[in-house]
This record gives structure tokens, C-alpha cells and sequence, in this order.
């Protein structure tokens, strides 16, 4: 009896110690959440596979492989109606990046140039920005998008009197969308993109030994105009080389509408211009805190050693703002993604429209459709947020 007390005791204090060891608690803790979160998600899973069963509803993802049987207004890739609704799904991600991708360049860029001249010493120039940014931001972006779309490019005139918009006859404008030159690649056009990437590569190396070659002797190296005149010239031999691989398609009026080229519709364009102008705003606050964080001293002391503000803003003030730009930056990098599901307000077929909407009416899987969306949009903020972060560690302040 003494030796079965014993037993239980000793493997009472075992499962004591594992629970209270610090070394081993938090792992067991997580394999415990682990074990539960399964067993939830296998519970959900299997119980509505069986009500679904029970109504005489097929779950699955078989269905991605049946015809859609709808057309698509835009589409970056190739589509007609007879592609399956993986197909349709693939359309909605390409359409959701092409908006997200050139919004989040665009915001960016805009967000900077505003955050700088939110803290320039003409008051003018501040007071616009400051303005700006306090209208556009406490405006609901969905009343942007519907703005532009409704108020802008619905009222636009027809494809007989588009708008040239800079005037050289290439680049139209009007009710039916924005055209635009289209490249026509040659079989040899690879080459110079494989030069180009090469040219990188090698600029970013001599960026990396010119910056050890100034921290070992003080002495600056031009990077970047060294850095320009590889970048652009290596590709431009080799393009002339190859016999210039590369022709333009010009959109030219036939008919009622322009043909040839590329194109992309009005609600691309209310919705891209609705998310710049929006989110830029929270871009500029973001680079005029991470300025102002950055101690008045460094500015002094660039000033007394002779560099000028614009050097002293490049070299100095905005190296070191970046670190605290980039944490609140990845979270609105995320968000621009995840708005421009509002585009479906204006009809623009993104992957909400085509595959969350049209192809679950039609197909009937809301599940499937709705985990499929959902597993698109996780995976895009994870990468963001992998890429920034990993961005983040290199530019912080390294302690010895």
C-alpha cells in the first residue's frame, strides 16, 4: 500500500514540477492551447459538415473546378466565362493586388512629401498640409471612394471627347476609364530584364562596400549616381544590343471606344485615388512624429559641420526617424489591403465582388468562399508584416 502511495505521489510532484518549472511551463502551456484550439476547430469542422449533410448540402472544395458561367468586367489576367471558380478566385487576388500594391507606392510617397512639408518653416505651405490632412482623415473613406466614383469619373465625357491628359495623345481619359500605352515584349526582351536585376545586385554591393569604405576611412563614395548610371545604363545596352525587344500598343479611338492599349475602369480609378489620398494622410503623421522624435541636437550638430538642411534631413534626420516610422507603418500597409475591399461599393471586380460575393450566390459554399478570402488576406498582412519587421530590425540601433 505504502509503495502504490509512493507512486502516485512521485508522479503527483513530477506533473507538479512540469507545471511550475519555468523552463518547461510555458511549453506546456502552449501544447495544452494547441491541443484545445485542434480539438475546437475538428468539433466546428465536423459539425457543420454534418448539418450541412443533414439539409443536403455537399461541403468540399470540389466546386472550384465547376464553370463559373459570369463574365468579369476587368480582369489583370486572362478570363472568359467558362473558367472554373479557381480561376475566378485567382482573378479576384489579382485584381485585389494590382489596387493594394500601386495604392500602398503611391500613399507612401505622397505621405512623405506631405509629412516633411507639415513641418516646413514657410506657414503657408504647413497650413496646407495640416489642412489637408485633417479634412481628408476625419472623412469616412467609404464617402471618398463614392465621391470620386460618383461626383468625378461618372460625369466624365465620352470616348469622343476623352481628355488628354498630358497632352501628347497617348494617355486618355473619360467615362469608360483611363487608357494608356501597353508594352508589346520581344523574345529578347528577357535579356535586358536579366540585366537589370544583375545591375541591382551589383549596385547594392557597391552600396554595402562604399558604406564600409566610409566607416573605415571617412571618405564618401557618389553611390548614387554610381548606382544610377548601372542601373539604368547596363539594361539600356543591352536593350540596344538585343535590337530594342520592345514596342508600345497606342490606344487609338475606333468606333465608340479606344482600342488597343492598356486600360483600367472608373472605379479603379475612384478607388485608387480615394486610397492614396486617404491613407497619405495617416503616412504624413507617422513621418512628421517619427521627425519630431529625433533630438534637435542632430540637427545642430549636422548644421556645424557644414551640411546643408536638405543633406541634413537625408543623411541624418529621416535615417533615424525610420525607426520610428516603420511599427505604425506596417499596420497602415495592412489596412490599405484590407480597404480596398470597399471597392465593391463602386463595382470595381475585386476578390470580395468576384469570389465573395458572385460565386458564393452561384455556387452556394459560404464557408469554403469566405475561409478562402479570409486565408488571402491573413497571408498578405503576414507577409507585410514579416517584411517590414524584418526591415524594422535592421534599422534599429544596434547595442554593443
Amino acid at each position: 500500500m505504502a509503495v502504490v502511495d509512493r507512486g502516485a505521489s512521485g508522479q503527483g510532484s513530477s506533473f507538479s514540477e512540469i507545471v511550475n518549472d519555468q523552463r518547461y511551463r510555458s511549453v506546456f502551456y502552449q501544447i495544452v492551447v494547441a491541443v484545445v484550439v485542434m480539438w475546437a476547430g475538428w468539433y466546428l469542422f465536423s459539425n457543420t459538415a454534418h448539418n450541412l449533410e443533414a439539409r443536403g448540402m455537399s461541403a468540399g472544395f470540389g466546386f472550384l473546378g465547376s464553370t463559373a458561367g459570369f463574365s468579369i468586367a476587368f480582369s489583370v489576367i486572362p478570363y472568359e466565362a467558362g473558367d472554373s471558380y479557381l480561376w475566378v478566385y485567382l482573378v479576384g487576388i489579382t485584381n485585389t493586388l494590382l489596387l493594394a500594391v500601386v495604392a500602398i507606392i503611391f500613399s507612401t510617397l505622397i505621405g512623405f512629401f506631405v509629412g516633411v512639408l507639415r513641418l516646413s518653416k514657410n506657414w503657408l505651405i504647413s497650413q496646407l498640409a495640416a489642412w489637408y490632412v485633417e479634412i481628408i482623415r476625419n472623412t469616412p473613406l467609404l464617402l471618398q471612394i463614392l465621391f470620386w466614383y460618383l461626383a468625378v469619373f461618372a460625369i466624365l465625357p465620352r470616348p469622343k471627347q476623352s481628355i488628354d491628359v498630358f497632352g501628347l495623345g497617348i494617355f486618355e481619359l473619360n467615362n469608360r476609364g483611363f487608357y494608356f500605352p501597353a508594352p508589346v515584349l520581344g523574345e529578347l526582351f528577357w535579356l535586358t530584364m536579366a540585366t537589370l536585376l544583375a545591375a541591382i545586385v551589383v549596385a547594392y554591393g557597391i552600396a554595402v562596400w562604399a558604406k564600409k569604405r566610409q566607416n573605415d576611412t571617412g571618405e564618401r563614395f557618389p553611390v548614387f549616381w554610381t548606382a544610377v548610371g548601372i542601373v539604368f545604363g547596363a539594361p539600356l545596352v543591352m536593350f540596344v544590343i538585343t535590337g530594342s525587344p520592345l514596342e508600345w500598343d497606342i490606344p487609338a479611338l475606333k468606333g465608340f471606344n479606344f482600342r488597343g492599349g492598356g486600360s483600367v475602369p472608373p472605379a479603379f480609378c475612384a478607388v485608387f485615388i480615394a486610397l492614396v489620398v486617404y491613407h497619405a494622410c495617416y503616412v504624413a503623421e507617422m513621418v512628421r512624429a517619427g521627425i519630431l522624435s529625433v533630438s534637435h541636437g542632430q540637427t545642430e550638430a549636422s548644421y556645424s559641420l557644414g551640411l546643408k538642411p536638405g543633406l541634413t534631413l537625408r543623411l541624418v534626420i529621416i535615417p533615424q526617424a525610420m525607426r520610428a516610422i516603420v511599427p505604425p507603418l506596417i499596420s497602415l500597409w495592412m489596412n490599405v489591403v484590407k480597404n480596398s475591399s470597399l471597392a465593391i461599393a463602386v463595382g470595381y471586380p475585386d476578390l470580395v465582388a468576384v469570389f465573395m460575393q458572385t460565386s458564393l450566390n452561384q455556387s452556394g459554399h459560404a464557408i469554403e468562399i469566405v475561409a478562402m478570402v479570409m486565408l488571402f488576406y491573413m497571408t498578405v498582412s503576414l507577409t507585410i508584416s514579416g517584411a517590414l519587421n524584418y526591415y524594422n530590425k535592421l534599422v534599429q540601433l544596434k547595442e554593443r
